[in-house]
This record gives C-alpha cells, structure tokens and sequence, in this order.
C-alpha cells in the first residue's frame, strides 16, 4: 500500500516581529500534541515588559488574533488541534492579562447608573452620543479617493467579513431576556436564514464591487494594529466568560454608533460612483442598527444588568472600550488619508512589513 505524504499547510503571512515569527513557525511545522517550546513564552513575556503600548504592537496584536483565529477556525492554514494546546492557551492568557490591563487603565468609564433597565440604556446612549468633529466616516463621505475608498475596506474586512461571530460566543453564557434579546440581533446579522442576506457576505460582495479580493484573511498581511486591537478586544470579551458584561456592553455600543457612520460612508461610495452592488451593505446598516440599538440598549445591556446589577461596571467598560479601541483605530486611518500616506503597512523588498 503506498504511502501517503501530507502535506502541512503554510501560509505566506509575514511577521510583525520576533513573537509572531515564532508563533507562526510553531503553527506550521510544530506538533500540536507535543509541549510548547519555551522560546515562544518566554518571548511574549519580554515583549509585554518591553512594549509601551499592547494595544498599537503589531508585534502582540497579530499573535493575539492568531491564538484567537485557532478558535474560531477562520484561517484555514492552522491546524484545529492547536485551539487547545496548553501552552498556547498560557501564551494567550499572558497577553490578554496585559492587553484587558491596559484597557482597563487607559479606557474612561462614565459613572455607573442604577440596576434598571431603562436608567442603563439612557446611560449608553449618553455614551455613544454622537461626537462633533472630524471622524473617519465623514472623511470618507466628502473627501477620500477610490484608492483611499478601498483600504478603507482592507481595513474593515478584518471584522466585517466575519461580521457578529465574536459576539455570538455570549449566547450560551447569557438567559432569558438578555439571551432572546442577543439572537434577535444575532439573526439579523446571519441573515435570517439566508444566508446571501449575511452580513459578512454582503461586505463580501462590496468587496467584490470595489475590486477586491474577499478571501477572509486576504489582507492580514496589511491591516494595521489598531485594526487587530479592535478585533482582538471583542474576542477577548467574547471568549473569556468572566467578561460576559463586557462584550454585551461592547456589542451595545458597537450597534448604537453603526447607523449614522454607515450612512455617510454609503454616502461617500455613491459620491466615488459606486452603484448598488458596493454600497447595499451600507445602506442596510443604517436601517438595521437603527432598530438594533434600541434591542441592544434596553433587552439586551439593560435586561442584562437589571438581572445582574453585579455586571453593570463591565457592561460600561465594554461600552466605553468598544468606543475607545475603534476610534483609535479610525482616527489613525483617517489621519494617514489626510496627510496624504497609505493606512496600510507597506511591504518592502525583502519581503518584510512596515506600519504606516
């Protein structure tokens, strides 16, 4: 009988530093069942004595949302068996330690209201209030190029292409009205039951409009660490159950500040000449998070911390560092655009990537 080679996926990820480039070396050629090699630990715990800022490392960030992509099974080149491999869990813990740490320093939390539903949800809606000012969206409804258009979805796909999978990890963790509350929006987000009405496929089909590849994980190599920060802090919420009040409260503001930005950035690819095939998912956004804000105010964070008054101080700080992480992240895309640079990491000759 003849024997059968296989072949271990590799990918052509490049590192953000020296942690990264050992994880993924460790993901395509180490064993899953064999002990972790101390080199990797003992890595990451010098570079979270060294960094200044977990949140902006590139070097962090991407092996954060490695060990996160072990879970959810979203980059097909690493092996399942890795999800539960004890030394990466540890390595893992050890950055979320210093990455929920620096939120909780850096992040403001406004002051906390009574355990009643509607008192929670006036609270977040004082939160999420629009600000006056510049903003990403309004940059890209008046001003940005084509080319500025599409990293502006480069950017986006990150999330957007696995669009409501970091929240749904809360719903075996929440009950009753919160949980009924949860998948409500949980089932718009997966296009109640069909599955071209998703909202990850939608995005998958602007993608396309704008001449874009919509293989998830396509641009990896180019997003920047804000962009991972923003989506490793709600894996973050989402996979630890100890934060559940954190990613409600994350998943409350991320729809109560959806609607208005969707607009104006339709706005902005209708403005560029963009037809209906690019700007739908954008257009439904802004109908849709209209009724999911009011859902996620008052069944959802306010239900929730009306049962659990103990969670209403999470609840905020996942609301307030939901706001924190994207608006960093935004502002940064935004500040690039206007001063007439990339908000992509730029590969260079040898192969290698640089921030912006």
């Amino acid at each position: 009988m003849p024997i059968v080679s296989v072949v271990k996926p590799q990918s052509s990820l490049v590192a953000r530093g020296p942690v990264s480039e050992l994880l993924i070396e460790t993901l395509e050629d180490a064993d899953p069942a064999d002990p972790l090699q101390p080199a990797l630990s003992q890595a990451v715990l010098d570079a979270i004595e060294e960094t200044a800022d977990v949140t902006a490392d590139d070097d962090l960030q991407l092996v954060l949302f490695l060990l996160y992509a072990c879970a959810y099974g979203s980059l097909a080149w690493i092996d399942p068996a890795w999800e539960w491999n004890a030394g990466l869990l540890q390595v893992r813990s050890a950055i979320e330690t210093a990455f929920e740490r620096e939120l909780r320093r850096e992040v403001p939390v406004p002051p906390l209201p009574g355990p009643d539903a509607e008192t929670i949800a006036a609270a977040l809606f004082r939160l999420t209030a629009p600000a006056p000012g510049p903003s990403l969206a309004r940059f890209v409804a008046k001003h940005a190029t084509l080319e500025q258009a599409r990293e502006f979805l480069i950017q986006r796909s990150i999330y957007t292409l696995r669009e409501a999978d970091p929240h749904s990890w809360a719903i075996p963790r929440l009950s009753g009205r919160a949980k009924a509350a949860l998948v409500e929006i949980q089932s718009d987000e997966y296009g109640a039951g069909r599955p071209e009405r998703m909202h990850a496929e939608i995005f998958a089909r602007t993608m396309r409009g704008a001449g874009l590849d919509a293989a998830y994980g396509a641009y990896l190599d180019e997003v920047s660490a804000g962009v991972l920060a923003s989506q490793n802090a709600m894996s973050m919420f989402g996979l630890n159950r100890r934060l559940l009040g954190a990613i409600v409260g994350h998943l409350a503001a991320f729809e109560m500040t959806s609607s208005l930005p969707n607009r104006m950035y339709g706005d902005g690819f209708r403005r560029l000449g963009f037809g209906a095939d690019v700007t739908e998912y954008f257009d439904e956004h802004v109908e849709a998070d209209a009724v999911h804000e009011q859902i996620a105010a008052r069944d959802l964070a306010g239900a929730l911390g009306e049962d659990r008054p103990d969670l209403i101080p999470d609840i905020f700080f996942g609301a307030a560092a939901c706001l924190w992480v994207d608006d960093r992240a935004a502002d940064g895309i935004r500040a690039a655009f206007e001063g007439g640079r990339s908000s992509l990491r730029a590969r260079t000759r040898g192969g290698a990537l640089s921030g912006v």
